[in-house]
């Protein structure tokens, strides 16, 4: 089979290479997947940098998320069946025509879904629903700020926050990405190249700050985020964007950037920070993430989650990919198909 080899960490264009590798061998628990489209993620890219610990030694396949079809079931597999389309998570190995994963990482997807938005759905919903709906249990009314709302878990966080009827605050560095918010529902858009988001929202809540924020981006934009939590905030952590394209002088920088939080710091103000990686929760708790899969294909047949493709490549243009995601060019998912 066909897969997309990372040859070497650095910039995204010189990166990949196309080779024939051997197809994945099924386990008890698991299936092989004839894929379809596979999607990239922020962490792709930081495994890319080789910024990510848990990526595997190179050459590597990346790789979070696909669609396509299902090949062949491992022992003990009664959920899915040979032939099934579906949408599933992968650690590590996606950037294939074929791979392999844990039966409880995977969804049936409806006919009318294509392979390309099925990836949406997959690591990147899946993401925002657990952050918004296990960890901080979003309710009515309640105020929010997403960091980088024009990304594929922006979006999603933006889409359940407005179902569940919360004053969303969002960010984002561009015109065109700021009307894109406001076209998902979000009442106060925010350009951080322009405008210091944590004086908006002060001037905007009157000082009160806000409920509950998602933070992809890391560094100094934490420490702000802190300081705009009203009492009973949790901040959740989910991505280090701030940390790519620097050298070690500016990683550490921005390192030290988050702060430094001794347990009293927030318990007096009654505050909580939250960190999410989804690769350790699929590891420790497939259960979790099969849970969360079911629920987010019901709340894409109710309405609720409505993805967004920022654009299709072939797989000969991964590094094309890559560098359009890295350089935030996107709204919505970045898809690599077949």
């Amino acid at each position: 089979m066909k897969a997309v080899v990372l040859i070497k960490n650095g910039a995204a264009l010189n990166a990949f290479e196309i080779r024939e590798v051997s197809k994945p061998v099924v386990g008890k628990g698991q299936v092989l997947i004839k894929v379809a489209a596979f999607g990239l993620n922020f962490a792709d890219v930081m495994a890319r940098r080789g910024m990510y610990k848990e990526a595997p030694p190179l050459p590597a396949i990346l790789g979070y998320d696909v669609a396509g079809t299902i090949e062949e079931i491992g022992e003990g597999v009664v959920h899915i069946k040979r032939g099934d389309r579906i949408t599933a998570m992968t650690r590590f190995g996606g950037y294939a025509q074929y791979a392999v994963t844990n039966a409880s990482a995977v969804a049936v997807i409806p006919d009318e879904l294509d392979a390309a938005t099925a990836t949406a759905l997959t690591t990147q919903y899946c993401t925002a629903l657990y952050a918004a709906a296990e960890m901080v249990n979003l309710h009515s009314g309640n105020r929010v700020l997403i960091q980088s709302g024009a990304g594929g878990v922006g979006t999603a966080l933006i889409q359940y926050a407005t179902h569940m009827q919360c004053e969303i605050f969002s960010t984002a560095g561009s015109e065109n990405k700021l009307s894109y918010l406001k076209e998902l529902g979000v009442q106060y858009a925010i350009n951080y190249n322009k405008d210091d988001f944590e004086k908006v929202i002060k001037d905007g809540t009157q000082q009160k700050g806000v409920d509950v924020i998602f933070d992809a981006v890391g560094g100094k934009s934490v420490k702000k985020g802190m300081r705009l939590l009203a009492p009973g905030g949790r901040l959740v952590c989910y991505g280090a964007s701030s940390l790519t394209n620097k050298n070690i002088f500016g990683k550490i920088v921005s390192a030290l950037q988050f702060g430094f939080y001794h347990p009293a710091m927030l318990m007096m103000p009654s505050k909580s920070i939250i960190g999410i990686n989804m690769l350790q929760i699929a590891d420790h708790q497939p259960q979790v993430i099969q849970r969360c899969l079911q629920q987010v294909m019901e709340l894409y047949s109710a309405g609720v989650f409505r993805p967004s493709i920022a654009k299709i490549f072939p797989a000969t243009a991964t590094g094309e990919a890559h560098d359009y995601l890295e350089n935030r060019k996107s709204t919505g998912k970045i898809v690599v198909e077949w």
